[in-house]
């Protein structure tokens, strides 16, 4: 899900942060653990944190006030985790144009986002994203920037699409949480002249054949539904995406030790 999330705290809001952004590193272990457990569903395995904190094939940049008094103006209230992955072992290898020929394309995924409550509005969130595309753009071979977004998050939806991220693919129950299922969404930031494998011509095809595909398997199901319960009205609402019909599955539990979830 860009698992990103806001953290429901009861301190007031800040009227005049002075944000620092740096790597996250080791003495930051605790307010990690903690930020995570407070923002997201998932509960993430400690060799995930401690991955992150030493930099073992995770990347990390954290947020923090300097204007806070003293002894909290290192402490961590904004935090953006990824990890490097080669292009031809990623889900979304047929999205891009590259030369397959070659084994050193990358891309770079966002494992997780999140911001206190407290330092909402600031920004911040926006500012990780992009140290995070800055990152992947210095990297001569890294040709995009990935993530997915569980459906329900509007706010993460809504953060991607203002910074140009295009969503690509919506995910039917992707994730399995607490015993549920939920869609993603998968958006992707092309970099360093990465591109869809489509032309722009293609690409209109290609949603077009998505979108009909999509619209007769709602159809289908009405009739079903209708044939069984009598008649129903349904929405189709694809949420924007370019290509909304495909269909992919992971299951995810309270404890599992899966972190790619942003």
């Amino acid at each position: 899900m860009p698992l990103y999330s806001m953290m429901n705290l009861r301190a007031s809001r800040h009227p005049y942060p002075s944000i620092y952004y740096r790597p996250i590193r080791p003495s930051d272990l605790e307010v990690l653990v903690k930020i995570h457990g407070d923002l997201f569903p998932i509960r993430y395995e400690m060799e995930f944190f401690h991955n992150v904190v030493h930099g073992r094939d995770i990347v990390s940049w954290g947020a923090v006030d300097r204007n806070r008094p003293n002894d909290e103006n290192d402490e961590l209230i904004g935090f953006v985790t990824a990890r490097i992955v080669m292009a031809k072992e990623s889900e979304i290898e047929d999205m891009l144009r590259f030369d397959k020929s070659r084994s050193d394309q990358s891309l770079v995924y966002i494992l997780t986002l999140g911001v206190v409550e407290s330092y909402r509005n600031f920004g911040i969130a926006t500012s990780l994203i992009r140290e995070v595309i800055k990152y992947a753009s210095d990297m001569p071979n890294c040709r995009a920037v990935y993530l997915h977004v569980i459906s329900y998050n509007n706010s993460a939806i809504h953060l991607y699409q203002k910074m140009s991220f295009l969503c690509i693919r919506r995910l039917y129950a992707f994730y399995y949480i607490d015993g549920q299922h939920y869609d993603a969404y998968l958006f992707i930031y092309y970099v360093n002249g990465g591109r869809s494998p489509c032309s722009p011509l293609e690409l209109v095809t290609l949603i077009m054949t998505y979108m009909r595909r999509g619209l007769k398997l709602v159809f289908s199901r009405v009739c079903k539904n209708g044939e069984k319960n009598g008649p129903k009205r349904v929405k189709y609402r694809d949420k924007g995406c370019l290509l909304p019909m495909t269909q992919s599955k992971r299951s995810i539990t309270m404890e599992g030790g899966e972190s790619d979830h942003v």
